[in-house]
């Protein structure tokens, strides 16, 4: 064992002591498909509550971000994109909010010992596919820009500890077959309205700044089929993922 996992081990028993309770069995699932090392999965499980918590609080704040007012109080208060949308296209906007509460929700239903693998692989599916996207369009398309600094690595940091959340959901998930369709319907619809056929007067995928131009936003612009093209594959990634996972399970299962 490492000196890393030494002290990652140390550090989940230290929170095992005031988080405590039954963890899921470790299935010994390959590492491309179950990446975190087993004491840190274990330390996220543990903090289900907590992180659950973080992640509610998240999709407020994101949908706060999405009304066009990170820090800023003044009126109106339903600004941005939201404020410019109409009220049937706002569960088509706010992707990353969206996604934080089904990891959210995720985590308490299993705390609660809930049925909801529908509701897990949403949460596998969007932790994935925004954790990624979001800091290759911040990085690799916006820039900083006019954003706060802060503001701009909280945004890629937090996206990327979305990805590492997706992989505590395979220790309580069974990721069946309908529940992976569900959640590849949803996404893969997602796709297709944020960036190929709009409705509700569309696009409706987060603005990218790198598409704002003088009067208005150009969605002819190379950074918009850029950040479609990675939003196609993380959906390709995420349903591949899933799958695999399904099928590592029932192997062991058998």
């Amino acid at each position: 064992m490492s000196v890393v996992n030494r002290a990652g081990r140390r550090v989940e028993r230290a929170v095992a002591r005031y988080f405590d309770g039954d963890l899921p069995e470790r299935e010994g699932l390959p590492r491309y498909v179950a990446p975190l090392p087993a004491w840190l999965a274990d330390l996220g499980l543990r903090l289900a509550w907590p992180i659950a918590a973080i992640n509610l609080v998240g999709t407020l704040f994101g949908f706060w971000y999405y009304a066009g007012r990170p820090t800023d109080l003044a009126s109106p208060l339903l600004d941005g994109q939201l404020g410019a949308a109409p009220v049937a296209a706002y569960p088509l906007i706010p992707d990353s909010p969206v996604a934080t509460m089904f990891i959210g929700l995720s985590l308490v239903a299993w705390k609660l010992d809930l049925e909801a693998d529908p509701l897990h692989a949403l949460a596998f599916f969007g932790c994935i596919k925004l954790g990624l996207w979001t800091p290759y369009v911040q990085l690799g398309i916006n820039g900083l820009g006019s954003i706060a600094l802060w503001l701009y690595w909280f945004l890629i940091l937090s996206h990327l500890a979305m990805a590492l959340e997706a992989f505590l959901v395979h220790r309580y998930a069974a990721f069946s077959v309908p529940s992976v369709a569900m959640a590849l319907a949803w996404y893969g619809f997602n796709d297709v309205v944020d960036y190929f056929v709009p409705i509700l007067e569309g696009p409706h995928h987060t603005v990218l700044r790198a598409e704002v131009v003088a009067d208005g936003i150009d969605h002819s612009l190379p950074a918009h089929d850029l950040a479609a093209a990675w939003a196609v594959v993380l959906t390709f990634l995420a349903t591949f993922l899933a799958l695999a996972t399904r099928v590592e399970k029932v192997k062991r299962g058998e």
